[in-house]
């Protein structure tokens, strides 16, 4: 089992940044891929963006790409969202996960933190 606990949410204006954090409480396998999910009231759960450990392999939603920037501490077992120019449709609890993979039509997850409220008021 893998426990994650996000930090960093918020009440922001449009245009502000915020930066979420991740801890793990341990890596499920040296090149898992951390990430992060959105979900918008009455929306769906979606993804935003994913990183394995060593960095070398990132991936964004085209709704988020050159606002976020996702990144990881591997020594510390922490990865971070780093959301910039934020928009009020960015509004939604944040979850971070662990074991991100993609199939063929979707994204998904095997370990889910709590999730932290990110508002973006207008």
């Amino acid at each position: 089992q893998v426990q994650l606990v996000e930090s960093g949410g918020g009440l922001v204006q449009a245009g502000g940044s915020l930066r979420l954090s991740c801890a793990a409480s341990r890596r499920t396998f040296s090149n898992d891929y951390m990430g992060w999910f959105r979900q918008a009231p009455g929306k769906e759960r979606e993804f935003v963006a994913r990183i394995n450990w060593s960095g070398s392999s990132i991936h964004y939603a085209d709704s988020v790409k050159g606002r976020f920037t996702i990144s990881g501490d591997a020594a510390k077992n922490t990865v971070y969202l780093q959301m910039n120019s934020l928009k009020p449709e960015d509004t939604g609890i944040y979850y971070c996960a662990a074991n991100v993979v993609k199939t063929s039509n979707a994204w998904y997850a095997n370990y889910w933190g709590q999730g932290t409220q990110v508002t973006v008021s207008s």
